[in-house]
Parts: structure tokens; C-alpha cells; sequence
């Protein structure tokens, strides 16, 4: 497993990552305009922590209507990154450069080894560091003179189920989000050399020494019924929540967890017709001097 500060193994998520760029596609192509259309003609974008490559592809395709320029890939995780160019090799044609760049995003001398950008995108990367508010600085020194910085960190969880799924207690929702709350607060405190950050990332952008630091949220909004591609993200989320709350939840909640996870069984939670993915996430941005 390459080496990650979380000791997550993010190798073995890569089809569930997939599968959440898949049909996630459309609001992250409206994510990457918003953005892009602020940068200069042929702008690089540096995607940090480009993981399965959705919103890197999502660049290369607002970058390739603007007539070109180049997307970095950035990551620690050789599986990731090859998935990465390779989503944004089939739409970037002949008007994107791509370059891949592998390397752990805490490195101090991460600038040294990749190509100043006018933009900056860290997507859930800078929660999983070691230390949040070097890490935001480390991301500031990769852009180039009123380059801009945008963090995807935090909005509202997950929601998935209904609350009442008719196995075990109803609520089954709440408590996984519960125990994924409790994971996160241990994930973080067992980082070798973690360092709190007891304030929001519009403090950490402006500390930095960004200026016109501000932020917007999106939704992600997959209603019932839903697609079979979006059944299967449930899926894929329900066994994410599983590892993460299993020695959090009870046994009536883990029981009806394996059965929404049974794909022979009855109660195959990619059999319902009344799950749906809705989620809000939050860009954080700022501009440098």
C-alpha cells in the first residue's frame, strides 16, 4: 500500500471512487466551469490529491472548450493516479497537456516538483494531513501570482436511506453518520504528528495570506427512484460506513447492514427503489497577492 498519513488503503476504494465520479459527473462538470471561468486563457490547474480522476476530467473538458491548457495530477497513491490520467486522457484531446506528479501533498517541498498553477483544487485531501493549516500553506506556494486556491472541505452528510428501511431499529442512517463522525475524530487523532486546527478553513485560507476568501456550496441531488449506477453508489457508501462503524454499531444495526449488502438476499439494498444520494459540499476559495 503506498504510503498515505491516514492508513487508509485508497487502492481498494478506486471502483467505489469510480463509480461516484460516474454520477457525479454532471454537477462536477458545473463545479470545474464555475471555476475555470475565472482563470486566463490556457490556465493550469493543479488537482491535488486527484484520487479517481472525476474532477480532473471534469478540468481538462472546461479547459478544452476554452481552447487548452494543462491539468497537473497530483498524488501519493501510483493506483490513483494512473486511474486519474487515464479519465482525463479520453477528454482532454490534443488541447490539454496533462502531467502527472506523484507525491504526498504535505511534502515541504512539494512546489519544487510541481508547475506553479492559476488554480489549486484539494477535494477532502487537506483533512487527512498531518498538520491542516501547513497544508493549506504548502497548497498556496503552488500557485502563480493571483492563482486561487478552492478546497472542497465539509457542507452536510450524506444521505442515502429512508428512515425507516424496515430492518432493525428505524434511524439506521443517523447512527451510521454517528459512528462515521466518531471514526473521523479517531482517523485524525492516529496521524503520526497531527496537529488540531481549532477554527474553519476560511481562517486557514486567509492565514495563508490569501485575500477574497470566500465560499459556495452545491447539492448533489440523486432522488428516487434512482439509476442503477446510483443504486450501486449506495451500495458502495453503505459498505464505506459499514468498515468505518463496525466496532461502533450495535449488532441489530451491523445485521441489517450485511443484509442491505447482500446481493442474493431479499433485502439487497440495490434492489430498493426508493434510495437516493443527496449531499450539499462546500468550495472554500481564495485568491493569491
Amino acid at each position: 500500500m503506498a504510503h498515505t498519513h491516514d492508513g487508509i488503503d485508497w487502492t481498494s476504494r478506486l471502483v467505489a471512487m469510480r463509480r461516484t465520479d460516474e454520477v457525479e459527473a454532471e454537477v462536477n462538470c458545473w463545479v470545474a466551469d464555475r471555476l475555470v471561468d475565472e482563470l486566463p486563457d490556457g490556465a493550469t490547474v493543479i488537482d491535488v490529491g486527484s484520487g479517481s480522476g472525476g474532477m480532473s476530467a471534469a478540468f481538462a473538458a472546461a479547459l478544452a472548450v476554452r481552447g487548452g491548457g494543462r491539468v497537473v495530477l497530483v498524488d501519493a497513491v501510483p493506483e490513483l493516479q494512473a486511474a486519474a490520467s487515464e479519465a482525463v486522457a479520453a477528454v482532454a484531446g490534443d488541447k490539454v497537456e496533462l502531467v502527472a506528479v506523484l507525491a504526498d501533498a504535505a511534502d515541504p517541498a512539494l512546489a519544487d516538483h510541481v508547475p506553479a498553477g492559476d488554480l489549486v483544487w484539494a477535494s477532502r485531501v487537506v483533512h487527512h494531513l498531518p498538520d491542516e493549516r501547513q497544508g493549506v500553506a504548502g497548497l498556496v506556494r503552488l500557485l502563480n501570482p493571483g492563482g486561487r486556491l478552492a478546497l472542497a472541505e465539509g457542507g452536510l452528510t450524506t444521505r442515502c436511506l429512508p428512515w425507516d428501511i424496515g430492518l432493525g431499529e428505524p434511524g439506521l442512517q443517523d447512527r451510521l453518520v454517528a459512528a462515521q463522525t466518531a471514526w473521523f475524530a479517531d482517523m485524525r487523532a492516529g496521524i503520526e504528528g497531527v496537529v488540531r486546527m481549532p477554527f474553519g478553513w476560511n481562517r486557514a485560507l486567509a492565514e495563508a495570506g490569501l485575500t477574497d476568501v470566500g465560499a459556495f456550496s452545491y447539492l448533489v441531488d440523486l432522488p428516487a427512484p434512482a439509476s442503477p449506477a446510483v443504486r450501486e453508489s449506495v451500495a458502495d457508501w453503505l459498505a464505506w460506513m459499514a468498515r468505518v462503524g463496525e466496532d461502533r454499531l450495535s449488532a441489530s444495526d451491523l445485521d441489517a447492514l450485511a443484509r442491505l449488502m447482500d446481493r442474493d438476499g431479499p433485502d439487497w439494498v440495490g434492489g430498493r427503489d426508493d434510495v437516493f444520494v443527496l449531499s450539499a459540499n462546500t468550495i472554500h476559495r481564495g485568491r493569491a497577492a
